[in-house]
């Protein structure tokens, strides 16, 4: 039980990678807050798995601050932030309209730097922390046929790393995880909508993501919460600015 103690805020938490490590910090023994927009998913996630769910749309300035707020009333400060909630859509640049471009970055970036910004005081409070940005092998190489999801990821990466500057010698760290094709179901929606563009059946798209990752599978939730439970734990307060990549082999 080495995070007794500690509060999380795992946002997205109520399924797939999220919850992975939502369920992986409650087993090392911290209190867990999850967070999403659909109350029915965080409230079975949370009734199964001993975790507190808390509505919040990381696109809303005013959802994220009044949610955090309420958790840190239930549970205490905010020692460990995950910032994992966010969207993945592929489309060319020449289709990709003003509103899409934004409506990712609304989402992959700022709402994790609103989510870390009102993280960070109870962090800086307790002089001990751990911010992990959940990005995507994405953020350390160009996807193709993703340019703007591609670019919000590669801005998650430099927004941590910036960060870590910024904090050094605090106890307070800063990290973000890039997994390849996860087997989660945002690979099982991406597959069909691979499938309708490029004119192959959603078995072949998602045989192409496998691919995709060096050791030819899909990454296990399981995999990356094991990065994020190792990065919380005694024994990583020097790790600090990484991009740790989960996907099979080099980038």
């Amino acid at each position: 039980m080495s995070l007794q103690g500690q509060h999380a805020l795992v946002t997205g938490g109520g399924t797939g990678i999220g919850l992975a490590i939502a369920r992986a910090l409650a087993g090392a023994g911290a209190a867990v807050t999850i967070t999403g927009r659909r109350a029915n998913v965080l409230d079975e996630a949370g009734d199964i798995h001993g975790l507190t769910p808390v509505m919040m749309d990381v696109t809303v300035e005013a959802s994220i601050v009044n949610a955090i707020q309420a958790a840190s009333r239930a549970h205490g400060p905010i020692t460990i932030c995950v910032a994992n909630a966010g969207i993945a859509e592929g489309r060319a640049l020449q289709k990709t309209e003003l509103s899409f471009w934004r409506r990712i970055m609304q989402t992959n970036l700022d709402g994790a730097f609103l989510t870390i910004r009102e993280c960070l005081q109870g962090m800086r409070n307790a002089q001990w922390g751990r911010v992990i940005a959940v990005a995507s092998i994405a953020g350390v190489r160009g996807l193709k046929g993703a340019p703007a999801y591609t670019a919000s990821k590669h801005g998650l990466v430099g927004l941590i790393r910036g960060l870590s500057e910024d904090y050094l010698g605090t106890g307070i760290t800063f990290n973000a995880l890039c997994p390849g094709y996860t087997d989660t179901d945002i690979v099982l929606q991406n597959s069909e909508s691979i499938a309708q563009r490029a004119g192959i059946s959603p078995e072949a798209a998602r045989e192409m993501m496998q691919s995709a990752n060096r050791h030819g599978r899909l990454i296990d939730p399981a995999e990356v919460a094991a990065a994020a439970l190792w990065l919380c734990e005694p024994g990583s307060e020097s790790v600090n600015g990484q991009t740790i990549e989960i996907a099979g082999g080099q980038a």
